[in-house]
């Protein structure tokens, strides 16, 4: 008979965590700023397809780095939930808050039942009326969730990039300030002073969509010619 080789479950945690902390270093930096004209999200993302940031409902957002087949299942569920719950209830029961609660029973059951954790870290974001409602959270690999103020960074040399954005993050910024902080901060351990349009992934929760585009659907994600408009404006 085989013996079984006994491995604590502290060790078992720390070596999951581990594994999950290298898989989302590995993964390039997403930047969430909340502003005065909404919550800018702005991701290094080559690829024109393999969205990082997405519309979950009329006023959030979700935004992720990692494993893209992990996060978009995450994605796609974070959709299902608030379309059920909007219809089952009101759309105004669809909140941010309890997007992000749910994403954390997820993370959590898979961290501490699955063999393999999911290498992902995720931002949960809803635009509010003014900046001080607006909510930022931020969810890791193990379930854990905290409600960030001002800006979120994931993923890449995220504490390089934080010291970037949190030098220059001012709540009375507009969205195309916004974006070249974030942009600023994406480049901070590179080498270049900057990223082409083509090589980020920018989208924006208007705070004031339903004035000026008549709809409550806050999301907009922003083609190349947008991008390179709003980082050509001056402060």
């Amino acid at each position: 008979m085989t013996q079984q080789f006994y491995v604590s479950p502290e060790q078992l945690m720390k070596d999951r965590a581990d594994f999950a902390r290298k898989g989302i270093a590995r993964g390039r930096s997403v930047v969430v700023i909340s502003c005065r004209d909404g919550i800018a999200l702005v991701a290094e993302n080559p690829s024109p397809s393999l969205h990082k940031i997405g519309e979950i409902y009329d006023k959030i957002a979700f935004a992720a780095v990692g494993k893209y087949n992990e996060f978009e299942s995450l994605r796609q569920a974070g959709v299902r939930y608030a379309d059920v719950r909007g219809y089952s209830y009101d759309r105004e029961d669809v909140t941010a808050r309890g997007l992000a609660s749910v994403y954390a029973q997820s993370l959590g059951a898979v961290f501490t039942a699955e063999q393999k954790p999911f290498e992902v870290e995720l931002a949960v974001a809803e635009v509010g009326a003014s900046p001080e409602e607006d909510h930022l959270y931020r969810l890791t690999f193990d379930g854990s969730i905290a409600d960030e103020k001002g800006f979120i960074v994931m993923g890449g040399q995220a504490d390089k990039v934080s010291e970037s954005v949190g030098a220059g993050w001012r709540g009375e910024l507009d969205f195309a300030a916004a974006i070249r902080l974030a942009q600023a901060g994406l480049v901070a351990d590179k080498e270049t002073t900057t990223l082409p349009a083509s090589a980020v992934e920018v989208a924006v929760l208007d705070r004031g969509s339903e004035s000026s585009r008549g709809t409550r659907r806050a999301f907009r994600r922003l083609e190349d010619a947008d991008i390179v408009a709003l980082l050509a404006e001056e402060d």
